[in-house]
Parts: C-alpha cells; structure tokens; sequence
C-alpha cells in the first residue's frame, strides 16, 4: 500500500459550491475510484488559503495505469469538468500536473 497526498487551491468564490457537491460525490465517481485500487480518501479545506489537501491509499501495483483508467471513465471526466474549474494548481507544479504531489516526512502506525 502506498499513501499518498496532494495539494491544490480552491477558488475563493467556488469554496461552497466544492464542499457542497463533496457531501454527495456520484456513486458512478465512488465505484472508479475505488475499482482503480484507492481507499481510504479524503479532501481537506484549509481556509483562509483556500487549500485542499488529498490523502488517499493505493493498493494496486500500477499507479500511472490506475490513474489513466480513471481519467477514462466517463462519468469521472464529467465529474472533472465540474470540479477542475472550480481548482487552481499551485504556481510549483511540474508540467502536466494538476494536483501537486506532498511528500512523506512523517508517518506512525
């Protein structure tokens, strides 16, 4: 199992609409998830920043082949054109990134 966290902005003017479609992600964007091998994931707002923080687990044995099947599914993709708008990467991110990857420093069972 690998953990792995991510930070992007939210729009100030998007922040309740975020949380608000948040409280009932589409059942269709549930089962992609987890049908690409991720549990245990959460989305963090941290206000006045307007930061999300993602943390979720990966249990399969191809992350790069996970993520392009998810980035397939078109019920996800229709999830995206309402929550990327809504996102803003930071200024750090590599080309072709969205979420900015977090790096482990600390972790304890």
């Amino acid at each position: 199992m690998q953990r792995i966290a991510q930070i992007i902005k939210v729009k100030p003017e998007d922040i309740e609409r975020y949380k608000e479609i948040h409280q009932a992600v589409w059942p269709e964007v549930l089962a992609a998830i987890s049908h690409c091998n991720i549990s245990n994931y959460s989305i963090f707002l941290r206000e006045p920043e307007n930061l999300l923080f993602a943390y979720f687990e990966y249990h399969g044995s191809d992350f790069a082949a996970d993520q392009k099947r998810m980035a397939a599914d078109p019920k996800t993709q229709e999830w995206w054109k309402i929550t990327d708008p809504q996102q803003q990467p930071l200024d750090s991110v590599a080309e072709g990134e969205w979420w900015a990857p977090a790096q482990e420093v600390f972790h304890v069972d």
